[in-house]
């Protein structure tokens, strides 16, 4: 991942580690599970990780459901998957809850195949203790198959990165954390049903835990995951079934499974439609290729799905593409959604360790174009990155710029939380390059110019000359000593030269 590594490095350097490392040496007092993933799939910071849920559920999608009972979410880190959980437990959230049951599934025992209930009083995040309700666990046990066996919960990640969400939108509800040992249709089956049955007339909310596909590239796990959320959505758990199997047998396509949460979604479609669900909801749609700080090589796929009342069927609304506007000008909506998600990134990295989702804007934003992020601070530069041939979608692009711009230009230091209310920030859209014949047509304020010579090559921005104040000569000059090359250098015939231009605009916009 582009900036997986440095992210950490950050993190680290703000002290998540040494806290995530303070929680998980907690012993298991009093039935008390400790967090084993702080620090590493979410926040391991009180502070840090209010912030982050708070900036998550903001950017939520609206419910969509009457009367949910049972949501699909993921459970990868938060940096990844955080918006398309919260777009989920938004659907639910003005609903009075009491009980959040949490079907987790299965990563730590290949061994176990029952479905295992939590023991115990409760688990412990950096928010405070979860605490269990121990009525419905043991009733569960008794009536659904399931066991009490607190080894499959002791580092299972599915279900504790679900807790603060619980935590957070329904404070005062208490859990029953389950991992799902394996997706038997049997055992599935009667678990759900009697996790229906012990649900009905309480206020009681079921969430299966699950990720989409793992790994293929980004268009294809688009694809793919389409047909799976058609078929949760469709409440048909044996169409899901036939997907992991194709994935068990299929021979390239990097797909190691369709939906690694099969058990869980299973107990969830069981009990839904045993509680009178009738609809499914895809409610979002995202794998980690979309996100600004993802490799679109190699991803997993996230989508949240709400189970409620309504007419019979689904909706899958959340997965129609909207197809790339190529041709017209960004108008003022696109270029505030550019500037908000510069400043929303930046501030989220380094306040809650997190990203929002690059999403919003007409569909000139998912066209592929060159782009730059340009930081000032009182009027310097503070940082500069830009791509100048397209890579992916305008605003993942531009989202990706920002955190280059603001933590990876070598120029400087990265930039600080106090920084914030001083950094100015400009956004740079650019058109296809063009070779040009001769350095006469180049046109100081008008184009911005590539020089090429060799392995060696720099880039000034249109506003450069303009803002220097420069003849054609002295933007030439001064690109090839940016290039690394003596002045005078684009006058060899050797040299390569192009121009583009680029609508550049400002967070005046905003005021």
């Amino acid at each position: 991942m582009r900036l997986k590594v440095f992210a950490l490095v950050l993190i680290l350097a703000a002290g998540g580690f040494a806290a995530a490392r303070r929680l998980q040496a907690e012993p298991w007092a009093q039935g008390l599970r400790p967090p084993a993933v702080a620090g590493q799939f979410y926040p391991a910071d009180p502070a840090t990780l209010r912030a982050a849920l708070d900036g998550f559920l903001r950017d939520a999608e609206p419910p969509r459901v009457a009367g949910p009972v049972a949501i699909v979410v993921p459970h990868a880190g938060y940096i990844y998957s955080g918006q398309i959980a919260a777009d989920a437990y938004r659907q639910a959230a003005a609903m009075p809850v009491d009980t959040v049951v949490i079907l987790g599934t299965n990563h730590t025992n290949a061994a176990f195949r029952r479905v295992s209930v939590y023991d115990g009083e409760g688990y412990r995040t950096p928010l405070g203790v979860a605490r269990v309700d121990r009525d419905l666990a043991a009733a569960l046990v008794k009536e659904g198959g399931a066991v009490f066996d607190a080894s499959l919960h002791a580092r299972e990640h599915s279900v504790e990165v679900q807790v603060p969400f619980v935590q957070h939108v329904f404070p005062g509800a208490a859990i029953v954390p389950v991992v799902v040992g394996a997706p038997d249709p049997d055992s599935c089956r009667r678990f759900g049903r009697a996790l229906a049955a012990l649900a009905a007339g309480r206020r009681v909310l079921i969430v299966a835990s699950s990720d989409l596909s793992h790994y293929p590239e980004r268009r294809v796990a688009a694809a793919v995951d389409r047909r799976t959320l058609e078929a949760i959505a469709g409440m048909k758990a044996e169409a899901l079934a036939e997907l992991e199997v194709r994935a068990a047998t299929a021979q390239g396509g990097g797909i190691d499974t369709h939906a690694c949460g099969e058990g869980p979604i299973r107990v969830a479609i069981e009990a839904a439609r045993a509680l009178g669900a009738l609809r499914g909801t895809v409610v979002s749609y995202a794998n980690s290729g979309d996100t600004v700080i993802g490799d679109p090589g190699r991803v997993v796929g996230y989508g949240s799905v709400v189970f409620g009342a309504g007419e019979p069927g689904t909706d899958l609304r959340a997965l129609e593409p909207v197809a790339a506007d190529a041709a017209g000008a960004l108008d003022l909506v696109d270029k505030k959604v550019l500037l908000r998600l510069v400043r929303e990134t930046i501030t989220r990295f380094l306040r809650t360790e997190t990203v929002p989702l690059p999403r919003g804007g007409s569909a000139r934003l998912l066209r592929e174009s060159g782009a730059f992020v340009t930081l000032k601070s009182r009027g310097q530069l503070r940082g500069c990155i830009g791509r100048i041939q397209p890579a992916g979608p305008l605003i993942q692009l531009v989202g990706t710029l920002a955190l280059d711009s603001a933590f990876r230009d070598g120029r400087f230091t990265p930039v600080g939380v106090a920084e914030l209310k001083d950094i100015e920030i400009e956004v740079s859209v650019l058109t296809p390059l063009v070779s040009v014949p001769r350095p006469e047509d180049v046109q100081p304020g008008r184009d911005g110019v590539v020089l090429r010579l060799g392995d060696r090559s720099a880039v000034f921005l249109p506003q450069v000359a303009t803002e220097q104040g420069w003849t054609r000569a002295e933007l030439l000059d001064n690109l090839a000593q940016k290039a690394g090359l003596a002045a005078g250098a684009w006058r060899d015939r050797r040299a390569t030269l192009l121009t583009f231009r680029a609508d550049v605009f400002g967070e005046s916009l905003l005021k």
